[in-house]
């Protein structure tokens, strides 16, 4: 296998990028070359407005860490960062600073921002953003690409007792920073969803790939909403390529993020093997041919197979890129059976 497609949302699927390249690049991985090349293409609907700057926080996770800027520390921005334009922005009074952008993370936006007003697409933006952290460490063998060029945004309806009709709709981004998914979710909404259409090389990655992985991303709000735009979940369906994914739930809870919060919203058990039947089987109306589960949640493996998923389990706690390297080495091993 030479042509390898991750759909990604921000820190979990960053973090299973840079240990499949690892494990690329170590040999840990049977049946992937050593001069494999991966295209992620990533979820934008998190994307959001703000203090004048186009923000994009999963393109922006997956280029930073695959770039080696990212802050593991913290979890999430640049490392070495400082706050000085926060703490202004606080001092002014300005709404919004419970976004934290930080002084070296506002030049991306910035750069972004004005190549957008200059009239570039947001797929060649973030290729010129690539210039400076992929082609340096990786050179033409990892791309980055936009599920869309369209504006698609996530919003989250939650229970507001002093609105007319009973409900707030925050954007996703205000759910989950500022509110800290702390109250349940009544309803999403994916505006401009259905008028968007796959960004420019997203259909080539998905027909033309040896494998395509759905790694340990939030399935509803960074998967779900990229299979969401029309025509890449067809894609996905219609590749030759094998397709397999990695749960993000282990033992009944989601590893980071607010899955949970957010498969309750659309009626989907946290558990590993109620997101893979979520997903499906290609067989059956699905997008997946295999879907690895934690050996927390070994006795979903069989109603997965009955299911028509290939199915395994293994550990999937990422603690290291070796680690990481090894759930990508089972996932191959799954669908090559």
């Amino acid at each position: 296998m030479r042509d390898i497609t991750v759909l990604s949302g921000g820190h979990g699927g960053s973090k299973f990028i840079s240990g499949l390249l690892h494990g690329i690049s170590t040999g840990r991985v049977p049946g992937i070359r050593e001069d494999a090349r991966v295209t992620v293409i990533a979820n934008t609907a998190d994307d959001l407005w703000m203090h004048g700057v186009k923000v994009c926080p999963d393109l922006d996770t997956v280029m930073y860490t695959l770039g080696n800027g990212f802050d593991h520390e913290r979890g999430w921005g640049r490392k070495a960062e400082t706050w000085s334009i926060k703490a202004e922005l606080e001092a002014y009074g300005v709404p919004g600073t419970w976004f934290g952008l930080g002084d070296r993370d506002i030049a991306t936006h910035l750069v972004r921002t004005q190549m957008l007003e200059a009239g570039f697409p947001l797929s060649q933006v973030t290729a010129a953003l690539c210039d400076r952290w992929l082609k340096p460490v990786w050179g033409d063998r990892v791309q980055l690409l936009p599920m869309t060029d369209d504006r698609v945004e996530t919003h989250v309806a939650v229970k507001d007792a002093d609105s007319p009709s009973g409900l707030s709709v925050v954007h996703f981004q205000e759910y989950w920073v500022r509110l800290r998914a702390g109250v349940p979710v009544e309803k999403l909404v994916v505006v401009g969803q259905d008028e968007s259409k796959p960004g420019p090389g997203v259909m080539d990655a998905l027909l033309k790939s040896d494998l395509v992985i759905l790694p340990p991303s939030n399935p509803v709000v960074s998967i779900g909403t990229i299979l969401g735009v029309p025509g890449i979940r067809e894609g996905l369906v219609a590749t030759s390529a094998p397709v397999v994914g990695i749960s993000p739930i282990i033992g009944g809870h989601h590893v980071r993020g607010m899955a949970e919060q957010m498969l309750a919203a659309i009626g989907v058990d946290a558990t590993a093997g109620a997101v893979g039947l979520h997903y499906g089987a290609r067989g059956s109306g699905g997008v997946l041919d295999g879907w690895l589960v934690d050996t927390a949640d070994e006795a979903a493996v069989p109603a997965l197979a009955d299911s028509g998923l290939k199915s395994a389990a293994v550990p999937l706690w990422m603690s290291s890129e070796d680690a990481t390297a090894d759930i990508a080495a089972a996932a191959v091993e799954l669908v090559a059976r």
